[in-house]
């Protein structure tokens, strides 16, 4: 997709602030943070929602780097995060698949 902004940081056009990268995905901090650690974690494929995932694999994936993320960044044993938005409603405003992964705070709920 030529005007995601997630497939131009997969791609290096949109230079993000990199956490992880392997060979499925990539991870990054987000830039209007909700969290002292917050950090999104895109699949590389472009893959519109979670309702048009469907490996499962990736999907899995996606949740275990997460953890290592929250591992990494000091927060596994306190308590975070791991949020897919899903659509408009859901509070999807980029749409490629992406994980929030958010922590270093106490999490409020319900979320809104």
């Amino acid at each position: 997709m030529t005007d995601c902004l997630f497939c131009k940081m997969v791609n290096g056009e949109i230079k993000p602030d990199v956490v992880f990268e392997d060979e499925k995905v990539l991870a990054f901090k987000d830039i209007n943070p909700q969290a002292p650690m917050h950090v999104l974690v895109v699949p590389k494929l472009h893959i519109a929602n979670l309702n048009a995932l469907r490996e499962a694999a990736l999907g899995g994936h996606m949740l275990k780097i997460a953890a290592c993320i929250a591992e990494e960044h000091g927060v596994a044993e306190s308590g975070y995060r791991a949020v897919f938005n899903c659509n408009d409603d859901g509070g999807q405003t980029v749409h490629h698949l992406h994980l929030h992964v958010m922590g270093g705070r106490r999490m409020a709920w319900p979320p809104g």
